[in-house]
C-alpha cells in the first residue's frame, strides 16, 4: 500500500484503519483527498487479508464536509464550464460514497468530532457509527444553498425516518452526540480516549464470520428497502448457492461435525 499525504492507512490483525488527514481544515474533503481516498477504498475492497475497516479523522474534527475553497474555484470557472465541471465532480463524489457504502466487508465510522455536510453523509455511508462525546452532526448543505450530495438524502431517512430527515436537512441545525444516539444516527457512544480501540474491537467482532457470507449478505441488505420480498429471496438463493461452494462453508460444516474449531 503506497503512502499518501491526505489519507493515513494502517492494518492490524486484519482490521484496516483509514484516517482523514487534513486536521488544519477539520478534514474537509478536497479533490486531492478524494483521489487518495478512492485509491485506499479500492485497495481495502480488493485485499482479502482485510476483513473490516474503521474510518476516522485526525485532529478535532471527523470531517467538515466538502472543501469550500474548491467551491470558490468552481464558481470562478468560465460560465459555460461550471455545469459540466460540477457534473464531473459529482461523479467522483458519488463513486467515492458508493465505494464506501458497498465495500464488501464491515465498515465502522469512528466519529471523533464534528461531522458536517459531506462529513455527516460519509459517516452514514458506513455500516455502523461509533462516536465520542466530542462528536456532532449537521447536514449543513442548506447553508451553502446546495442539496445533500453525499448520500444524505438516501442514508439519513433510513436511520431517522423521512420527517426527521427533512427537519435536519431543511434546518441544517447541529445535532449533538446525545441526540444523535437517541435518533439512531450514532449506534454506540464511547470516550475520546477509547474511540479508536473500541471501533477496531467492534470491527473485529463484526468480521469473525465467513468473508464470503458477509459480503453477499451486506450486498443484499443494502438493497432491502428498495426490493420486493420476492427479489430478496431470489438474490438470497443465488448468494446461498455461492456460499454452498465456498471453502469457508465446507470447513465450518466439517468442524461442527467433528466438534472442532473451523480455521
Amino acid at each position: 500500500m503506497q503512502n499518501f499525504e491526505l489519507i493515513e492507512f494502517s492494518l492490524n490483525e486484519h482490521i484496516a484503519t483509514v484516517t482523514l488527514n487534513r486536521p488544519d481544515k477539520r478534514n474537509a474533503i478536497s479533490d486531492s483527498m478524494r483521489l487518495e481516498l478512492i485509491s485506499v477504498l479500492e485497495h481495502v475492497a480488493s485485499d482479502k487479508k482485510i476483513r473490516a475497516m474503521v474510518l476516522t479523522g485526525n485532529g478535532k474534527g471527523f470531517c467538515a464536509g466538502g472543501d469550500v475553497a474548491g467551491m470558490e474555484r468552481r464558481m470562478n470557472s468560465p460560465t459555460g464550464e461550471i455545469a459540466f465541471n460540477g457534473w464531473h465532480r459529482q461523479q467522483r463524489v458519488h463513486y467515492t460514497q458508493s465505494l464506501l457504502h458497498t465495500l464488501p466487508k464491515p465498515v465502522i465510522a469512528a466519529v471523533n468530532g464534528a461531522a458536517s455536510g459531506l462529513g455527516a453523509d460519509t459517516a452514514l455511508a458506513c455500516d455502523f457509527v461509533i462516536a465520542s462525546q466530542h462528536a456532532n452532526f449537521t447536514w449543513s448543505y442548506i447553508n451553502r444553498a446546495i442539496v445533500p450530495d453525499g448520500g444524505g438524502m438516501y442514508f439519513l431517512p433510513r436511520r431517522v425516518g423521512l420527517v426527521k430527515a427533512k427537519e435536519l436537512i431543511f434546518s441544517g441545525r447541529k445535532v449533538d452526540v446525545t441526540e444523535a444516539l437517541a435518533l439512531g444516527i450514532v449506534d454506540r457512544l464511547t470516550s475520546a480516549e477509547n474511540l479508536l480501540s473500541d471501533a477496531q474491537a467492534w470491527a473485529a467482532q463484526m468480521s469473525t464470520g465467513s468473508s464470503t457470507a458477509l459480503a453477499l449478505t451486506k450486498t443484499i441488505l443494502n438493497q432491502s428497502f428498495e426490493l420486493s420480498s420476492h427479489q430478496i429471496f431470489e438474490q438470497g438463493s443465488q448468494a446461498q448457492g455461492i456460499c454452498y461452494s465456498s471453502t469457508e462453508h465446507r470447513e465450518s460444516v466439517m468442524a461442527f461435525l467433528s466438534k472442532s474449531t473451523p480455521k
